[in-house]
């Protein structure tokens, strides 16, 4: 956990018991008051220093620094990030990384921070009795010490700028990868083709080298610390066929032509243009976007799409009086406005306030709809880019890369919200808007009924036998969700009540294919395995709720097993806790204390299973009241999400809006007679 990050964990608790509608009021009135001035709910989806130090890096690099005060808050953050021992984590509670520490210094140095600091003496420090130490840095880390000149390329494995001239039909093509990994590969083999090497001070790039390093830099033998890693930052080792294929590259890199790497440098080139374009220079992240503008910097320092690719950059900006400045990997807004939309609604008595919420939620998500397609920059199936018509990003929608589960959850809370009774909108989406969204999760099925996220897969599960990123797994290619699954089948299933299916009975046929895939899926003791959230708990809730809306019996074998699980799971005080190593290890692993956002999605799950009174609902939701502080508030606790097995993730909204939701239809279901 960061050292001093405060997650105002408090056993909170009131003299008198709340009752449920009490509860449940409270709740929405701190929701309300949550809500930005553009009608959207974001809660900062909290990772680590890693991104912060690579734009410290960029702007150093291009010579476009932070100005004093900026410095002063991103010297503040880490601060606050910075573990006892000295290093900088993964995430929240992970111990350190030799990549985030040793990143963290570098970028921490180039803001001008004394090697004599005891910020920088605790991180030397802890880098140097390491061991590997900085030689050991993973891939990633090698690659941006190389830029810097701070290691040498010989060490690092190539990363040919050519793969992206093979013949797409080879299942190891580039297009096959996951759409993150495509697009961070695409700056990295552009910048590796050009052997890309920043001019620092000559007196700072010295200095660096003698800090970071425990031998005199001159001395080390960079090309024999191409495999070696750091056993603290290993997720994924390297395969004995990615270890061949490496061999195969190296000898290629020494061996290349001029007019092919040229030809292979302009073509990743364009894809980079067309990326930063079509995404209103924001990039699919920051993290690759951070790499576009090292890219267009290293091919000409002056060309027009760089200043415009730095300010893009800061959209993903964060930034406030305790924390200080720094960057968050995704901007949420679609995805907490849609849930909190949903929580709203679910209240059996609206409170003061809410009409003119959910008017202004519903012009964001309206006009948060990708209402035209992609550009054709030069094409964007030539970029290898689906359709985006009719989807929703995760975030406000501006760098058009839509999300099958986003997608669902905002369409769910629409059409929730125009067959709300007590409430009418002046200007409902026009149903061709809505067939849009419908065609547009469609699109993202794979074939085996499942759901994919950004696009549908297109690639095998060989290719993670060459996931060169060491830190992270399941990161090549697309796979099918259970969680995008539920999200995607609820949002269709509700479609269908109140819309007539697709000439051909699309939404139909994918519901069934859908139901199936989670049948399939389901494990033997009643639960479903996770990718999203943390972990068990959360897939659970999403592959329950999906079966259900499709209109599957709270009495089905299925839905039971998974009721008898969450049961099972249920701790003494009545809560429920899983804890992050579940994603690490691929099984269960309970927290030491009852969490609000695992409770929340347990009960949500329960109550579409099993009575509202039920004695494990009943002591899920007194132990939930009796965290709920005085304000409507529950406090905030551990991580909540994860992405690629490794990387745990705070979504600091889920802690308000999804306990909401589940004491609201508590308060609800027990009002009924």
């Amino acid at each position: 956990m960061f050292v001093k990050r405060q997650w105002n964990e408090i056993n909170a608790g009131h003299a008198r018991t709340r009752t449920p509608e009490e509860a449940s009021r409270g709740a929405l009135q701190h929701l309300l008051g949550l809500q930005q001035p553009a009608g959207d709910w974001e809660g900062e989806m909290v990772w680590c220093t890693m991104i912060l130090a690579q734009a410290v890096i960029v702007r150093a690099v291009v010579a476009r620094p932070y100005n004093d005060a900026e410095k002063a808050r991103i010297v503040l953050h880490f601060e606050n990030s910075q573990l006892d021992d000295g290093s900088w984590g993964m995430h929240p509670e992970s111990p350190g990384y030799v990549f985030f520490t040793a990143l963290g210094y570098v970028a921490l140095r180039l803001l001008g921070v004394p090697a004599g600091s005891p910020m920088l003496v605790m991180a030397r420090r802890w880098l140097h009795t390491h061991p590997d130490g900085v030689k050991g840095i993973p891939t990633w880390g090698k690659f941006w010490l190389a830029m810097l000149d701070l290691y040498d390329y010989e060490g690092l494995n190539a990363i040919p700028p050519e793969l992206f001239l093979l013949p797409e039909w080879l299942p190891i093509h580039p297009r096959r990868y996951y759409c993150h990994t495509r697009q961070i590969y695409l700056g990295m083999a552009f910048l590796c083709g050009m052997r890309f090497r920043a001019k620092l001070p000559d007196t700072l790039r010295d200095e660096l080298r003698k800090e970071l390093y425990t031998e005199p830099y001159e001395t080390v033998d960079f090309a024999v610390l191409r495999d070696t890693l750091a056993a603290s930052d290993v997720y994924v080792r390297i395969s004995p066929v990615l270890r061949l294929i490496y061999k195969l590259l190296a000898a290629y890199e020494h061996r290349h032509g001029a007019a092919l790497r040229s030809k292979a440098l302009e073509l990743c080139f364009d894809r980079i243009l067309y990326e930063q374009r079509v995404t209103h220079y924001q990039g699919i992240s920051p993290v690759s976007g951070l790499l576009n503008c090292l890219a267009i910097f290293a091919r000409e320092p002056e060309h027009p799409d760089l200043q415009p690719s730095l300010e893009g950059v800061e959209a993903w900006r964060w930034e406030d009086e305790a924390e200080g400045i720094r960057y968050a990997g995704a901007r949420s807004n679609t995805w907490d406005t849609a849930f909190a939309v949903q929580a709203l609604i679910e209240g059996p008595v609206a409170v003061e306030g809410t009409a003119e919420a959910l008017d202004r939620a519903h012009e964001f998500l309206k006009n948060a709809q990708i209402a035209e397609e992609l550009p054709d920059l030069p094409d964007y199936d030539t970029a290898w880019r689906d359709p985006a018509l009719g989807g929703w990003c995760f975030s406000d929608g501006r760098h058009r890369w839509p999300v099958s589960d986003c997608t669902a959850e905002a369409l769910s809370a629409l059409l929730a919200l125009y067959e709300l009774p007590t409430h009418s909108v002046a200007n409902p989406l026009e149903p061709e808007r809505l067939r849009q969204a419908v065609s547009f999760i469609l699109s993202r099925q794979n074939t085996d009924g499942g759901f994919g996220t950004y696009e549908r897969r297109r690639g095998g599960k060989l290719l993670e036998w060459v996931n060169p990123s060491e830190m992270f797994g399941q990161c090549m290619t697309e796979l099918s969700y259970i969680e995008c699954t539920g999200s995607a089948l609820a949002a269709l299933a509700h479609y269908r009540k109140h819309h007539p299916d697709f000439p051909r009975g699309e939404i139909e046929r994918s519901v069934r294919k859908s139901v199936a895939f989670l049948r399939r899926h389901q494990l033997s003791d009643g639960s479903y395995p996770g990718f999203w959230g943390i972990n068990y708990t959360y897939a659970t809730y999403h592959a329950t709720r999906g079966l259900r809306a499709a209109g599957v019996p709270a009495a089905d074998p299925a839905l039971q097993a998974a009721a008898r699980w969450l049961v099972r799971k249920q701790r003494p005080d009545g809560g429920w806790g899983e804890h992050y190593s579940s994603c690490l290890e691929g099984r269960y692993i309970e927290h030491a204390k009852s969490q609000v956002v695992m409770t929340s999605w347990a009960l949500l799950a329960l109550l579409d299973i099993l009575p509202p009174a039920s004695e494990p609902i009943r002591r899920g939701f007194q132990w939930l009241m009796n965290r709920q502080i005085e304000d409507g508030s529950w406090p905030r606790q551990t991580v909540n999400g994860v992405f690629f097995g490794s990387a745990m993730l705070d979504y600091r909204l889920y802690h308000t809006y999804f306990p909401t939701w589940a004491m609201a239809r508590y308060a609800r279901l027990m009002a009924q007679p």
